[in-house]
């Protein structure tokens, strides 16, 4: 799926929220810059959060709740090594409600379950954005 705008990569998350079931993962791979995060303000909005998100990438985790659970959006980009925080992803794996977005999940993803949505956002020259699920 080709995204030609913030507002398109904000219309994708919002509609791919719609045909989520709970729990879900959803793994998002590509570089700094390409709208991971854009894609999880979308999400939310879509989920029905009604703060704004903003980018864990100093904080690793940010949680934010939607009226029939919570949001759980991990960024892992400057962690050489997860330690602690792969305690916390694997506790939050396993509850019952809850949407867990995971960028930058290299070193954790032995962890994300089989069934998440893989979603990879490359940079095309021409500036648009490129999903690949």
């Amino acid at each position: 799926m080709r995204i030609t705008s913030e507002a398109a990569m904000l219309d994708f998350g919002q509609n791919f929220a719609q045909n989520l079931e709970l729990p879900a993962v959803i793994e998002l791979v590509g570089d700094v810059g390409v709208g991971k995060t854009t894609f999880t303000r979308g999400l939310a909005q879509g989920l029905g959060v009604t703060e704004p998100v903003t980018s864990p990438s100093f904080t690793i985790s940010k949680r934010y709740a939607f009226p029939s659970g919570e949001l759980v959006h991990y960024d892992f980009y400057r962690l050489d090594d997860p330690g602690i925080m792969r305690d916390e992803l694997a506790e939050t794996l396993i509850e019952p409600n809850t949407v867990v977005v995971v960028e930058w999940g290299g070193d954790v993803t032995e962890l994300l379950p089989t069934h998440k949505h893989h979603l990879e956002i490359k940079l095309n020259e021409d500036g648009t954005r490129e999903i690949i699920s």
